[in-house]
């Protein structure tokens, strides 16, 4: 008796993961999880871009910038490549790869990198540390990270919610930890 007592926290808190599932698994379409997978892996891999570029700036990283025979790459030129292999596979046309999360993470983080390098593309000059715009290009590349991912998939993030407070009121009813 006392063993499933103790149990029975730890279950609690693992039956969420499982719901979350269930709800992904009605309220999805595999396009969908596609889109969910992209649009998170873009705010994941600009996010990461961000850090990583001032890490280097402020000198604490223990790496540089990338170059090549003495040019410095940006990360555009990698967004650039890898949206040119997804486009491939694209225009391949390969069934297995379609809707593969793999494709999904390229896309999303391909298409940080160059956004991130936006206004750099759009002057054609280096001015990814200038004061004028950063904070409004950095402010909108966020929210449209979050909103895309939001966007995506209203439904299922609508179902996780209302799985959530029932799972906590439930908890607490209990008086069990919300979570593991």
């Amino acid at each position: 008796m006392a063993g499933d007592a103790a149990r029975q926290p730890r279950r609690a808190g693992l039956l969420l993961i499982p719901r979350w599932r269930e709800s992904a698994t009605r309220h999805l379409t595999p396009t969908k999880r596609s889109l969910i997978v992209t649009w998170i892996a873009f705010g994941v891999t600009w996010g990461t871009v961000r850090t990583i570029t001032h890490g280097i700036r402020g000198g604490w990283l223990p790496w540089g910038n990338i170059s090549a025979r003495g040019r410095h790459l940006h990360h555009y030129n990698i967004g650039i490549a890898t949206l040119a292999v997804i486009g491939v596979i694209a225009v391949r046309g390969d069934d297995r790869a379609v809707g593969h999360p793999a494709i999904a993470v390229s896309y999303g983080a391909g298409t940080a990198l160059i956004a991130d390098e936006f206004a750099l593309l759009l002057d054609l000059q280096d001015v990814y540390w200038a004061r004028q715009g950063r904070l409004s290009v950095d402010v909108s590349l966020g929210i449209l990270s979050a909103l895309g991912a939001y966007l995506t998939a209203v439904p299922f993030w609508h179902e996780c919610a209302r799985v959530t407070r029932h799972h906590l009121a439930s908890a607490a009813r209990r008086n069990l930890p919300p979570i593991g």
